[in-house]
């Protein structure tokens, strides 16, 4: 799992998947599989400090490992 932010996401995608951001490089390749998005800048960033602490962290696995389980027939 990764958690970032961005004002451009098909840019920051682009340069995930080419291998230019240290914290996904060596987890090529990459799929996206969620994005949230907001209006304000603040909004943005406090989700994304939220999501990277740990209640935010363990929240967000868990929402995602059950949409995953629900695709898995």
């Amino acid at each position: 799992m990764y958690i970032g932010y961005t004002q451009n996401l098909r840019d920051r995608i682009k340069r995930h998947q080419d291998g230019f951001v240290r914290a996904t490089k060596s987890r090529q390749p990459l799929k996206l599989i969620y994005y949230e998005c907001y209006i304000s800048r603040l909004d943005a960033k406090r989700r994304e400090k939220f999501l990277k602490g740990g209640k935010g962290r363990a929240e967000l696995k868990i929402q995602l490992q059950d949409i995953f389980s629900k695709l898995r027939y």
